[in-house]
C-alpha cells in the first residue's frame, strides 16, 4: 500500500521522509539530552552507554514527535483528532491537539496507569475509559471517529506516526554519531520502525521488550 508524505507518494518511510518531518515538528518537541554512563552502572562490564533521555520530552515520551507528526501533517477536521492509548500515546496526541488548538478524545483501558489519565485529562482532551484491554479502546476510538468525522491517530500502525518517531533515531545520530548498535524498547512498533528507516543498514537496531510481555515478538 502506498502512502503519502507531503507531495511523494511512498511505499513505507524511509530516511527522506524523517528529514523532511523533522523540521515540520522541530518547534513543538524538544530535543532531548543524551547521557553517556558505563554499563557497570548497570552490573554489566565497563562499556560505554549512551542513554537519549527522551521521559523528558513533551508529555513524557517519544509519542510526542508522532503525534505532532500526524496533526501537521494531515490536517484534522473540525471534529478533532481522536486515539486510542493505553497512556503515553494518548498523553502525546492531547498534548499536541492543546498546543494546535485542535478538539481531542482519548480513549483508555481501565488498566491504564491513573496518573497517565489525569495527564491526558490535565492537557484538555476528552476521555473515555473503557474496556480491560487496548484492543476494545481502539475498537471504540474507531466507532467515534466513524460517527464523530474525527481524524483517527494510530499510536503505531500510521505512516505519519512512524516517521515522527523516526526523528529521535535522526536527532541520535547527530548527538552520538560513533554509535555501532542501538537498543530500542517495542511496543506496537512504531518508535523501532522508524529508528530502523532513519538507520538502515548502517547502524545495528535491536528491539528489546519484556520476557512477560512479549507484544511485538509475539504477533
Amino acid at each position: 500500500m502506498y502512502v503519502k508524505i507531503g507531495a511523494r507518494m511512498r511505499l513505507a518511510v524511509d530516511r527522506s521522509d524523517i528529514e523532511r518531518v523533522y523540521p515540520v515538528i522541530r518547534s513543538y518537541i524538544r530535543m532531548t539530552p543524551v547521557v553517556e554512563v558505563s554499563g557497570a552502572d548497570f552490573g554489566l562490564p565497563p562499556f560505554a552507554l549512551t542513554l537519549k533521555l527522551e521521559h523528558l520530552q513533551h508529555a513524557g515520551s517519544f509519542k510526542t514527535r508522532g503525534a505532532f507528526a500526524n496533526l501537521l501533517l494531515r490536517h484534522p477536521p473540525e471534529a478533532g483528532v481522536v486515539a486510542a492509548s493505553g497512556g503515553n500515546h494518548g498523553a502525546a496526541v492531547a498534548y499536541a491537539a492543546m498546543r494546535l488548538g485542535r478538539p481531542a478524545r482519548i480513549f483508555v483501558p481501565t488498566v491504564s496507569s491513573p496518573a497517565k489519565i489525569e495527564r491526558i485529562r490535565a492537557y484538555g482532551a476528552d476521555l473515555t475509559v473503557i474496556g480491560d484491554r487496548y484492543a476494545e479502546a481502539l475498537a471504540a476510538s474507531i466507532e467515534w471517529s466513524q460517527t464523530s468525522g474525527a481524524m483517527p491517530i494510530h499510536a503505531f500502525d500510521q505512516i505519519e506516526t512512524i516517521a515522527g518517531q523516526g526523528t529521535l533515531g535522526l536527532e541520535l545520530s547527530r548527538q552520538a554519531p560513533e554509535l555501532d548498535t542501538v537498543l530500542v524498547a517495542v511496543g506496537g512498533g512504531g518508535l523501532i520502525g522508524g529508528i530502523a528507516a532513519w538507520y538502515g543498514s548502517a547502524t545495528r537496531v535491536v528491539a528489546v521488550e519484556p520476557e512477560g510481555a512479549p507484544t511485538l515478538h509475539g504477533r
